[in-house]
Protein backbone atom coordinates (compact mmCIF):
# COMPACT_ATOMS: atom_id res chain seq x y z
CA UNK A 1 0.00 0.00 0.00
CA UNK A 2 1.14 3.63 -0.74
CA UNK A 3 2.32 6.37 1.64
CA UNK A 4 -1.87 8.05 0.64
CA UNK A 5 -3.35 5.20 2.18
CA UNK A 6 -5.13 4.77 5.35
CA UNK A 7 -5.56 2.22 7.78
CA UNK A 8 -9.31 3.38 8.39
CA UNK A 9 -11.33 5.86 5.94
CA UNK A 10 -14.54 6.49 8.43
CA UNK A 11 -17.69 7.49 6.31
CA UNK A 12 -19.92 10.21 8.17
CA UNK A 13 -18.78 12.45 10.90
CA UNK A 14 -21.48 11.78 13.89
CA UNK A 15 -20.81 10.76 17.22
CA UNK A 16 -20.29 6.83 16.20
CA UNK A 17 -17.97 8.28 13.18
CA UNK A 18 -15.80 10.66 15.41
CA UNK A 19 -15.92 7.81 18.04
CA UNK A 20 -14.30 5.02 15.83
CA UNK A 21 -12.12 7.32 13.91
CA UNK A 22 -10.23 8.54 17.65
CA UNK A 23 -10.46 5.04 19.16
CA UNK A 24 -8.53 4.08 15.85
CA UNK A 25 -6.29 7.23 15.74
CA UNK A 26 -5.40 7.00 19.76
CA UNK A 27 -3.36 3.51 18.53
CA UNK A 28 -1.62 5.31 15.95
CA UNK A 29 -3.59 4.31 12.75
CA UNK A 30 -3.82 6.86 9.75
CA UNK A 31 -7.34 7.82 9.78
CA UNK A 32 -9.30 9.67 7.55
CA UNK A 33 -13.44 10.84 8.47
CA UNK A 34 -15.21 11.49 5.00
CA UNK A 35 -18.30 13.45 5.48
CA UNK A 36 -21.21 14.51 2.71
CA UNK A 37 -22.02 17.25 4.78
CA UNK A 38 -19.79 20.40 4.41
CA UNK A 39 -19.80 20.55 8.46
CA UNK A 40 -19.16 18.13 10.79
CA UNK A 41 -21.04 16.18 13.52
CA UNK A 42 -24.16 15.33 11.43
CA UNK A 43 -27.42 14.94 13.61
CA UNK A 44 -25.21 14.49 16.58
CA UNK A 45 -24.54 17.95 16.54
CA UNK A 46 -28.14 19.07 16.27
CA UNK A 47 -28.92 16.77 19.24
CA UNK A 48 -29.63 16.89 22.91
CA UNK A 49 -26.12 14.92 23.36
CA UNK A 50 -27.17 12.50 25.46
CA UNK A 51 -26.02 8.63 25.73
CA UNK A 52 -28.00 5.87 27.27
CA UNK A 53 -25.29 3.81 29.57
CA UNK A 54 -25.77 1.44 32.06
CA UNK A 55 -23.62 0.42 34.97
CA UNK A 56 -21.71 3.60 33.80
CA UNK A 57 -18.96 4.95 36.28
CA UNK A 58 -20.84 8.10 37.52
CA UNK A 59 -23.87 6.15 38.93
CA UNK A 60 -22.43 5.41 42.63
CA UNK A 61 -21.64 9.41 43.10
CA UNK A 62 -25.81 10.04 43.21
CA UNK A 63 -26.18 6.07 44.69
CA UNK A 64 -27.86 4.81 41.70
CA UNK A 65 -28.21 0.98 42.00
CA UNK A 66 -27.32 -0.93 38.90
CA UNK A 67 -25.99 -3.93 37.43
CA UNK A 68 -25.31 -5.84 34.22
CA UNK A 69 -28.15 -8.22 34.73
CA UNK A 70 -30.62 -5.61 35.45
CA UNK A 71 -30.14 -3.93 32.26
CA UNK A 72 -29.76 -7.08 30.55
CA UNK A 73 -33.36 -7.95 32.10
CA UNK A 74 -34.52 -4.59 31.15
CA UNK A 75 -33.50 -5.00 27.44
CA UNK A 76 -34.98 -8.30 26.60
CA UNK A 77 -38.25 -7.79 28.65
CA UNK A 78 -38.75 -5.27 25.46
CA UNK A 79 -37.31 -7.61 22.77
CA UNK A 80 -40.35 -9.16 21.76
CA UNK A 81 -37.29 -11.51 19.64
CA UNK A 82 -35.62 -8.61 18.41
CA UNK A 83 -32.58 -7.79 20.20
CA UNK A 84 -29.74 -10.43 20.17
CA UNK A 85 -28.56 -11.00 23.59
CA UNK A 86 -24.94 -11.59 22.65
CA UNK A 87 -25.12 -7.56 21.30
CA UNK A 88 -26.99 -6.63 23.85
CA UNK A 89 -24.20 -7.89 26.23
CA UNK A 90 -21.54 -6.27 24.25
CA UNK A 91 -23.78 -3.24 24.35
CA UNK A 92 -23.43 -2.98 28.48
CA UNK A 93 -19.54 -4.33 28.36
CA UNK A 94 -18.86 -2.15 26.19
CA UNK A 95 -20.31 1.47 26.99
CA UNK A 96 -18.43 1.20 30.71
CA UNK A 97 -15.49 0.63 28.73
CA UNK A 98 -16.19 3.39 26.16
CA UNK A 99 -16.50 5.94 28.99
CA UNK A 100 -13.75 5.29 30.75
CA UNK A 101 -11.33 5.01 27.70
CA UNK A 102 -12.93 8.80 26.43
CA UNK A 103 -12.87 9.97 29.58
CA UNK A 104 -9.28 8.95 30.92
CA UNK A 105 -7.45 9.79 27.47
CA UNK A 106 -9.69 12.65 25.40
CA UNK A 107 -11.73 15.52 26.15
CA UNK A 108 -14.80 13.91 26.21
CA UNK A 109 -16.06 14.11 29.62
CA UNK A 110 -19.59 12.99 31.22
CA UNK A 111 -21.71 14.27 33.73
CA UNK A 112 -24.83 12.11 35.08
CA UNK A 113 -28.55 13.24 34.42
CA UNK A 114 -28.82 11.78 37.81
CA UNK A 115 -33.42 11.89 38.12
CA UNK A 116 -33.99 10.88 34.12
CA UNK A 117 -36.07 7.66 34.32
CA UNK A 118 -35.91 4.52 31.45
CA UNK A 119 -38.10 5.47 29.10
CA UNK A 120 -40.36 2.42 30.29
CA UNK A 121 -40.05 2.39 34.01
CA UNK A 122 -41.96 0.24 34.82
CA UNK A 123 -40.36 -2.75 33.04
CA UNK A 124 -38.40 -5.68 34.91
CA UNK A 125 -34.31 -4.18 35.01
CA UNK A 126 -35.10 -1.02 34.80
CA UNK A 127 -33.90 2.18 36.17
CA UNK A 128 -36.74 3.78 37.05
CA UNK A 129 -35.46 6.72 39.05
CA UNK A 130 -32.68 7.65 36.30
CA UNK A 131 -28.92 6.91 36.65
CA UNK A 132 -28.10 5.69 33.05
CA UNK A 133 -28.42 8.71 30.79
CA UNK A 134 -24.99 10.68 30.80
CA UNK A 135 -24.31 14.03 29.03
CA UNK A 136 -21.29 16.19 28.40
CA UNK A 137 -20.82 19.45 30.24
CA UNK A 138 -20.33 23.16 28.26
CA UNK A 139 -17.65 23.11 26.21
CA UNK A 140 -15.72 26.09 25.15
CA UNK A 141 -15.37 26.08 21.13
CA UNK A 142 -12.55 28.21 20.83
CA UNK A 143 -10.55 24.88 22.20
CA UNK A 144 -11.35 24.19 18.27
CA UNK A 145 -9.92 27.34 16.52
CA UNK A 146 -11.25 27.35 13.26
CA UNK A 147 -12.47 24.53 13.66
CA UNK A 148 -15.64 25.29 16.09
CA UNK A 149 -17.08 26.48 11.96
CA UNK A 150 -16.87 24.01 10.39
CA UNK A 151 -19.29 22.09 13.26
CA UNK A 152 -23.13 21.74 12.04
CA UNK A 153 -25.36 24.04 14.25
CA UNK A 154 -28.48 22.86 15.14
CA UNK A 155 -31.78 24.45 13.79
CA UNK A 156 -33.36 23.25 16.85
CA UNK A 157 -31.13 25.09 19.29
CA UNK A 158 -29.01 27.52 17.78
CA UNK A 159 -28.67 30.07 19.04
CA UNK A 160 -29.44 28.83 22.61
CA UNK A 161 -27.21 25.90 23.34
CA UNK A 162 -25.49 27.72 25.91
CA UNK A 163 -27.32 25.01 28.29
CA UNK A 164 -27.49 21.05 29.54
CA UNK A 165 -30.59 18.93 29.47
CA UNK A 166 -29.59 18.53 33.74
CA UNK A 167 -30.59 22.60 33.83
CA UNK A 168 -33.95 21.97 32.36
CA UNK A 169 -37.06 21.23 33.86
CA UNK A 170 -36.20 17.08 32.48
CA UNK A 171 -33.52 16.72 35.15
CA UNK A 172 -35.26 18.98 37.84
CA UNK A 173 -38.52 18.98 39.43
CA UNK A 174 -38.61 22.46 39.89
CA UNK A 175 -35.92 24.57 37.40
CA UNK A 176 -33.10 26.11 39.25
CA UNK A 177 -32.95 28.84 36.08
CA UNK A 178 -29.38 29.37 35.10
CA UNK A 179 -28.55 32.67 36.35
CA UNK A 180 -28.26 35.08 33.85
CA UNK A 181 -24.94 36.21 34.72
CA UNK A 182 -23.74 32.50 34.07
CA UNK A 183 -25.77 32.61 30.55
CA UNK A 184 -23.85 35.49 29.19
CA UNK A 185 -20.67 34.43 30.24
CA UNK A 186 -21.33 31.24 28.18
CA UNK A 187 -22.07 32.74 25.38
CA UNK A 188 -19.28 35.37 25.36
CA UNK A 189 -17.04 32.84 25.82
CA UNK A 190 -18.91 30.20 23.10
CA UNK A 191 -19.38 27.23 25.93
CA UNK A 192 -22.05 24.98 23.81
CA UNK A 193 -23.66 22.34 25.72
CA UNK A 194 -26.02 19.75 24.27
CA UNK A 195 -25.04 17.66 20.67
CA UNK A 196 -22.52 21.04 19.91
CA UNK A 197 -20.27 19.88 23.08
CA UNK A 198 -20.79 15.86 22.64
CA UNK A 199 -19.44 17.03 18.54
CA UNK A 200 -16.71 19.46 19.52
CA UNK A 201 -15.21 17.56 22.16
CA UNK A 202 -14.80 14.37 20.04
CA UNK A 203 -13.40 16.54 17.26
CA UNK A 204 -10.57 17.91 19.64
CA UNK A 205 -9.72 14.77 20.56
CA UNK A 206 -9.59 13.72 17.17
CA UNK A 207 -7.90 16.61 15.65
CA UNK A 208 -5.19 16.10 18.59
CA UNK A 209 -4.87 12.76 17.05
CA UNK A 210 -4.04 13.95 13.78
CA UNK A 211 -7.35 12.46 12.02
CA UNK A 212 -7.57 14.08 8.83
CA UNK A 213 -10.99 15.32 7.68
CA UNK A 214 -12.23 15.62 4.27
CA UNK A 215 -15.88 17.53 3.73
CA UNK A 216 -18.68 18.34 1.04
CA UNK A 217 -18.50 14.18 -0.58
CA UNK A 218 -19.95 10.79 0.26
CA UNK A 219 -19.26 7.33 -0.65
CA UNK A 220 -20.42 5.95 -3.44
CA UNK A 221 -18.87 2.33 -3.04
CA UNK A 222 -16.87 -0.35 -1.25
CA UNK A 223 -13.77 -1.14 -2.82
CA UNK A 224 -13.12 -4.98 -2.76
CA UNK A 225 -10.30 -7.18 -3.12
CA UNK A 226 -11.17 -11.17 -3.39
CA UNK A 227 -13.95 -10.41 -0.42
CA UNK A 228 -12.35 -7.71 1.37
CA UNK A 229 -12.61 -4.22 1.81
CA UNK A 230 -9.79 -2.53 0.16
CA UNK A 231 -11.07 1.35 0.01
CA UNK A 232 -13.86 3.55 -1.05
CA UNK A 233 -15.02 4.83 -4.30
CA UNK A 234 -16.07 8.12 -3.50
CA UNK A 235 -19.11 10.73 -5.28
CA UNK A 236 -16.79 12.90 -7.04
CA UNK A 237 -15.25 9.47 -8.66
CA UNK A 238 -11.98 9.91 -6.38
CA UNK A 239 -11.02 6.47 -5.30
CA UNK A 240 -9.32 6.01 -1.72
CA UNK A 241 -7.31 2.55 -0.42
CA UNK A 242 -7.84 1.78 3.28
CA UNK A 243 -7.26 -1.44 5.03
CA UNK A 244 -10.71 -0.82 6.87
CA UNK A 245 -14.11 0.95 6.35
CA UNK A 246 -16.57 2.55 8.81
CA UNK A 247 -19.63 3.04 7.98
CA UNK A 248 -21.60 5.46 10.42
CA UNK A 249 -23.28 7.65 7.29
CA UNK A 250 -26.35 7.68 9.69
CA UNK A 251 -30.30 6.48 8.46
CA UNK A 252 -32.09 6.57 5.08
CA UNK A 253 -34.82 8.75 6.21
CA UNK A 254 -34.70 10.93 3.63
CA UNK A 255 -34.57 8.38 1.10
CA UNK A 256 -38.27 8.08 -0.08
CA UNK A 257 -37.74 4.68 -2.07
CA UNK A 258 -36.09 2.94 1.18
CA UNK A 259 -39.36 4.74 3.41
CA UNK A 260 -41.83 2.90 1.08
CA UNK A 261 -39.74 -0.27 0.94
CA UNK A 262 -38.36 -0.65 4.09
CA UNK A 263 -40.22 0.71 7.23
CA UNK A 264 -43.26 -0.75 9.45
CA UNK A 265 -45.54 2.20 9.13
CA UNK A 266 -45.20 5.96 7.83
CA UNK A 267 -42.55 8.46 8.35
CA UNK A 268 -43.91 11.64 7.59
CA UNK A 269 -41.18 14.20 8.01
CA UNK A 270 -37.46 13.35 9.86
CA UNK A 271 -35.74 15.91 12.26
CA UNK A 272 -32.33 14.58 10.80
CA UNK A 273 -29.93 16.24 8.80
CA UNK A 274 -30.62 15.98 5.24
CA UNK A 275 -27.66 13.91 4.21
CA UNK A 276 -29.21 10.90 5.30
CA UNK A 277 -30.36 9.17 2.20
CA UNK A 278 -28.96 5.59 3.02
CA UNK A 279 -25.66 5.76 1.59
CA UNK A 280 -24.35 3.30 3.68
CA UNK A 281 -26.82 1.07 3.24
CA UNK A 282 -26.68 0.94 -0.17
CA UNK A 283 -22.90 0.40 0.06
CA UNK A 284 -23.63 -2.72 2.29
CA UNK A 285 -25.71 -4.49 0.31
CA UNK A 286 -23.60 -3.96 -3.15
CA UNK A 287 -21.15 -5.23 -0.29
CA UNK A 288 -23.07 -8.45 0.08
CA UNK A 289 -23.58 -7.69 3.80
CA UNK A 290 -27.02 -9.14 5.87
CA UNK A 291 -29.09 -6.13 6.52
CA UNK A 292 -31.59 -6.02 10.28
CA UNK A 293 -33.37 -3.34 11.96
CA UNK A 294 -34.76 -1.96 8.29
CA UNK A 295 -38.50 -1.95 9.29
CA UNK A 296 -37.53 0.50 12.21
CA UNK A 297 -36.93 4.28 13.28
CA UNK A 298 -36.58 6.45 16.52
CA UNK A 299 -40.19 7.13 16.12
CA UNK A 300 -40.66 10.82 17.43
CA UNK A 301 -43.91 13.02 16.58
CA UNK A 302 -43.58 16.09 15.00
CA UNK A 303 -45.28 19.43 14.17
CA UNK A 304 -44.73 21.15 10.82
CA UNK A 305 -44.42 25.14 11.88
CA UNK A 306 -42.24 28.32 10.40
CA UNK A 307 -40.04 28.35 13.36
CA UNK A 308 -36.83 26.86 12.25
CA UNK A 309 -35.18 26.27 8.96
CA UNK A 310 -36.33 22.90 8.95
CA UNK A 311 -39.89 23.94 9.58
CA UNK A 312 -40.49 21.66 12.50
CA UNK A 313 -40.40 20.94 15.52
CA UNK A 314 -39.56 17.77 17.65
CA UNK A 315 -43.32 17.49 19.86
CA UNK A 316 -42.31 15.85 23.26
CA UNK A 317 -43.00 18.61 26.31
CA UNK A 318 -46.25 19.73 25.17
CA UNK A 319 -48.51 16.73 24.67
CA UNK A 320 -47.51 15.68 28.38
CA UNK A 321 -48.56 18.78 29.97
CA UNK A 322 -51.92 19.14 31.70
CA UNK A 323 -54.83 20.25 29.59
CA UNK A 324 -53.72 18.71 26.56
CA UNK A 325 -55.24 15.64 24.69
CA UNK A 326 -54.77 14.52 20.93
CA UNK A 327 -57.44 13.13 18.78
CA UNK A 328 -57.63 11.23 15.41
CA UNK A 329 -59.82 12.11 12.54
CA UNK A 330 -63.02 10.16 14.14
CA UNK A 331 -62.54 12.90 16.94
CA UNK A 332 -61.66 10.46 19.79
CA UNK A 333 -58.67 9.99 22.02
CA UNK A 334 -56.12 6.76 20.67
CA UNK A 335 -53.12 7.00 23.16
CA UNK A 336 -51.36 7.94 26.23
CA UNK A 337 -50.26 11.46 25.35
CA UNK A 338 -47.36 11.06 27.66
CA UNK A 339 -45.56 7.96 26.75
CA UNK A 340 -42.44 8.11 25.34
CA UNK A 341 -41.79 9.46 21.89
CA UNK A 342 -40.35 6.27 20.44
CA UNK A 343 -43.32 4.06 22.03
CA UNK A 344 -45.59 7.03 20.55
CA UNK A 345 -44.69 6.02 17.01
CA UNK A 346 -46.86 2.64 17.31
CA UNK A 347 -50.01 4.72 17.47
CA UNK A 348 -49.23 5.96 13.55
CA UNK A 349 -49.05 2.62 12.48
CA UNK A 350 -52.34 0.76 13.07
CA UNK A 351 -54.25 -0.01 10.46
CA UNK A 352 -58.48 0.59 10.12
CA UNK A 353 -59.24 -3.02 8.51
CA UNK A 354 -62.41 -2.07 6.83
CA UNK A 355 -60.58 1.25 5.28
CA UNK A 356 -56.94 0.13 5.13
CA UNK A 357 -56.42 3.51 5.96
CA UNK A 358 -53.76 4.73 9.03
CA UNK A 359 -56.68 4.95 12.10
CA UNK A 360 -54.65 7.54 13.83
CA UNK A 361 -53.85 9.85 10.88
CA UNK A 362 -54.15 12.76 10.60
CA UNK A 363 -54.58 14.03 14.47
CA UNK A 364 -54.10 16.46 15.86
CA UNK A 365 -53.12 18.01 19.45
CA UNK A 366 -56.03 19.91 21.45
CA UNK A 367 -55.76 22.78 24.01
CA UNK A 368 -57.74 25.73 24.95
CA UNK A 369 -56.90 29.36 25.45
CA UNK A 370 -56.49 28.65 29.47
CA UNK A 371 -53.66 26.39 28.70
CA UNK A 372 -51.90 28.77 26.24
CA UNK A 373 -51.97 31.41 28.89
CA UNK A 374 -50.35 29.26 31.13
CA UNK A 375 -47.94 27.31 28.82
CA UNK A 376 -48.00 28.76 25.68
CA UNK A 377 -47.10 26.70 22.67
CA UNK A 378 -44.57 25.44 20.33
CA UNK A 379 -44.51 29.04 19.21
CA UNK A 380 -44.06 30.74 22.26
CA UNK A 381 -41.73 30.16 25.39
CA UNK A 382 -42.98 28.51 28.44
CA UNK A 383 -42.58 31.61 30.42
CA UNK A 384 -46.15 31.48 31.93
CA UNK A 385 -48.12 34.82 32.57
CA UNK A 386 -45.15 37.14 32.42
CA UNK A 387 -44.65 39.71 30.12
CA UNK A 388 -44.15 39.57 26.63
CA UNK A 389 -46.24 36.07 25.99
CA UNK A 390 -48.30 35.67 23.11
CA UNK A 391 -52.26 36.51 23.35
CA UNK A 392 -53.14 33.60 21.21
CA UNK A 393 -51.33 31.34 18.95
CA UNK A 394 -49.95 31.59 15.70
CA UNK A 395 -52.15 31.27 12.52
CA UNK A 396 -51.37 28.03 11.52
CA UNK A 397 -53.11 26.61 14.74
CA UNK A 398 -56.73 25.60 14.08
CA UNK A 399 -58.49 27.84 16.47
CA UNK A 400 -62.58 27.83 17.13
CA UNK A 401 -64.70 29.72 19.99
CA UNK A 402 -66.40 26.45 20.45
CA UNK A 403 -65.66 22.89 20.34
CA UNK A 404 -68.08 22.48 17.27
CA UNK A 405 -66.18 25.29 15.70
CA UNK A 406 -62.68 23.98 16.20
CA UNK A 407 -64.51 20.49 14.73
CA UNK A 408 -65.51 22.31 11.43
CA UNK A 409 -62.01 23.53 11.16
CA UNK A 410 -60.53 20.30 11.25
CA UNK A 411 -63.31 17.91 9.56
CA UNK A 412 -63.89 15.94 12.65
CA UNK A 413 -67.46 15.00 13.66
CA UNK A 414 -68.75 17.76 16.21
CA UNK A 415 -70.15 15.56 18.87
CA UNK A 416 -67.35 13.48 19.21
CA UNK A 417 -65.18 15.68 19.52
CA UNK A 418 -67.30 17.12 22.38
CA UNK A 419 -68.18 13.71 23.72
CA UNK A 420 -64.41 13.07 24.11
CA UNK A 421 -63.19 15.93 25.62
CA UNK A 422 -66.25 15.34 28.07
CA UNK A 423 -64.97 11.74 28.98
CA UNK A 424 -61.67 13.32 29.40
CA UNK A 425 -62.53 15.99 31.98
CA UNK A 426 -64.58 13.59 34.13
CA UNK A 427 -61.04 11.01 33.85
CA UNK A 428 -59.74 14.03 35.34
CA UNK A 429 -61.92 14.58 37.73
CA UNK A 430 -61.28 11.07 39.28
CA UNK A 431 -57.84 11.37 39.26
CA UNK A 432 -56.67 8.37 36.07
CA UNK A 433 -57.26 8.03 32.78
CA UNK A 434 -59.42 4.94 32.60
CA UNK A 435 -59.18 4.53 28.42
CA UNK A 436 -54.90 4.75 27.62
CA UNK A 437 -53.58 4.96 31.49
CA UNK A 438 -52.20 8.42 31.11
CA UNK A 439 -50.39 9.51 34.02
CA UNK A 440 -49.83 5.20 35.22
CA UNK A 441 -46.08 5.32 34.45
CA UNK A 442 -43.51 7.49 36.35
CA UNK A 443 -42.41 8.48 32.75
CA UNK A 444 -45.46 10.43 32.30
CA UNK A 445 -45.22 11.81 35.53
CA UNK A 446 -41.44 12.80 35.15
CA UNK A 447 -42.86 15.01 32.17
CA UNK A 448 -45.77 17.44 32.28
CA UNK A 449 -45.81 20.58 34.73
CA UNK A 450 -42.58 20.25 36.85
CA UNK A 451 -44.51 22.00 40.01
CA UNK A 452 -46.16 18.75 40.11
CA UNK A 453 -43.73 16.16 39.23
CA UNK A 454 -44.50 12.23 39.91
CA UNK A 455 -48.05 13.10 41.02
CA UNK A 456 -50.70 12.37 38.20
CA UNK A 457 -51.48 16.19 38.77
CA UNK A 458 -48.14 16.64 36.10
CA UNK A 459 -50.34 15.28 33.22
CA UNK A 460 -53.57 14.88 34.17
CA UNK A 461 -55.99 18.53 33.54
CA UNK A 462 -59.07 19.94 32.88
CA UNK A 463 -59.94 21.63 29.09
CA UNK A 464 -63.01 24.13 30.21
CA UNK A 465 -63.95 27.07 28.48
CA UNK A 466 -62.79 28.13 24.50
CA UNK A 467 -61.27 29.62 22.71
CA UNK A 468 -60.13 25.98 21.73
CA UNK A 469 -57.19 25.53 19.67
CA UNK A 470 -55.51 22.42 17.56
CA UNK A 471 -52.20 21.45 16.01
CA UNK A 472 -51.53 18.63 13.86
CA UNK A 473 -49.70 15.92 14.33
CA UNK A 474 -47.34 13.86 12.10
CA UNK A 475 -45.49 10.61 12.21
CA UNK A 476 -41.93 11.15 12.56
CA UNK A 477 -38.58 9.91 13.56
CA UNK A 478 -35.32 11.18 14.72
CA UNK A 479 -33.83 8.70 12.36
CA UNK A 480 -33.84 5.34 10.91
CA UNK A 481 -32.50 2.37 13.36
CA UNK A 482 -31.80 -0.37 9.58
CA UNK A 483 -28.52 -1.01 8.34
CA UNK A 484 -25.74 -3.32 8.08
CA UNK A 485 -26.17 -6.28 10.37
CA UNK A 486 -22.60 -6.67 12.76
CA UNK A 487 -21.67 -9.00 15.14
CA UNK A 488 -20.74 -7.72 18.73
CA UNK A 489 -17.33 -5.79 17.93
CA UNK A 490 -18.79 -3.85 14.82
CA UNK A 491 -17.91 -6.24 12.04
CA UNK A 492 -20.14 -6.23 9.37
CA UNK A 493 -21.62 -9.66 8.78
CA UNK A 494 -22.42 -11.35 4.97
CA UNK A 495 -25.57 -13.07 3.86
CA UNK A 496 -24.75 -16.23 5.73
CA UNK A 497 -23.53 -14.58 8.58
CA UNK A 498 -19.86 -14.10 8.39
CA UNK A 499 -17.44 -10.98 8.43
CA UNK A 500 -16.84 -9.44 5.36
CA UNK A 501 -12.60 -8.37 6.03
CA UNK A 502 -12.01 -4.98 7.06
CA UNK A 503 -16.08 -3.40 6.97
CA UNK A 504 -17.76 -2.20 9.97
CA UNK A 505 -20.62 -0.24 10.64
CA UNK A 506 -22.01 1.89 14.04
CA UNK A 507 -24.75 4.00 14.65
CA UNK A 508 -27.90 4.50 12.17
CA UNK A 509 -26.02 2.81 9.42
CA UNK A 510 -25.98 0.22 11.18
CA UNK A 511 -28.72 -2.42 12.61
CA UNK A 512 -29.51 -1.61 15.54
CA UNK A 513 -29.25 -3.50 18.66
CA UNK A 514 -32.69 -1.38 20.12
CA UNK A 515 -34.64 -3.56 17.83
CA UNK A 516 -37.96 -1.91 17.83
CA UNK A 517 -37.48 -0.50 21.58
CA UNK A 518 -35.69 2.59 22.97
CA UNK A 519 -34.25 2.00 26.43
CA UNK A 520 -33.81 5.84 27.50
CA UNK A 521 -32.32 9.30 27.22
CA UNK A 522 -29.64 8.99 24.97
CA UNK A 523 -30.30 5.61 23.62
CA UNK A 524 -29.93 6.60 19.96
CA UNK A 525 -26.19 7.93 20.16
CA UNK A 526 -25.22 5.41 23.15
CA UNK A 527 -24.94 2.09 20.88
CA UNK A 528 -23.38 4.10 17.88
CA UNK A 529 -20.90 5.17 20.01
CA UNK A 530 -20.19 1.72 22.15
CA UNK A 531 -20.11 0.04 19.04
CA UNK A 532 -17.96 2.54 17.14
CA UNK A 533 -15.67 1.91 20.08
CA UNK A 534 -15.32 -1.60 19.92
CA UNK A 535 -15.16 -1.30 16.31
CA UNK A 536 -12.16 0.79 16.67
CA UNK A 537 -10.44 -1.03 19.01
CA UNK A 538 -10.71 -4.48 17.26
CA UNK A 539 -9.09 -2.62 14.03
CA UNK A 540 -6.49 -1.76 16.20
CA UNK A 541 -5.74 -5.68 17.07
CA UNK A 542 -6.20 -6.27 13.42
CA UNK A 543 -3.80 -4.16 12.09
Amino acid sequence: MSQADYDLIVLGSGAAGLTAALTAADEGLRVLVVEKGQKIGGTSAWSGGQIWIPCNPHQQAYGKQDSRDKALTYLASMSNGLIDPDMAAAYIDGGLAMVQFLEENTPVKFSLVPDFPDYHPEQPGAASRGGRTLECPVYPYGELGEWAERVEKSPYYWPHVYFTVGETSLAQAVPDPLPIEEAQRRAANDERGLGHSLVGRLLRGCLDRGVAFLLGVGGKELVLDEARVAGVELADGQVLRARNVMLATGGFEHNEAFKKAYLRGPLQNAVSIDTNTGDGQKMAMRAGAMMGSMREAWWMPIVEAPLNAKGMMLFTGERTLPGTIMVNRKGQRFCNEAANYNAFGSAFHEIDQNSSTYRNLPCWCVFNQAFYDKWGFLDAQLIGTGDGHRQEPADWIARGQTLGELADRLGVPGDALEATVARWNAMVDKGADEDFGRGESYYDLYWGDPAHKGRKEATLGRIDGGPYYAAEVKSGALGTKGGAQTDTLGRVLDLDMQPIPGLYAAGNAMASMMGMTYGGGGGTLGPGMVFAYLAGRHMVGRN
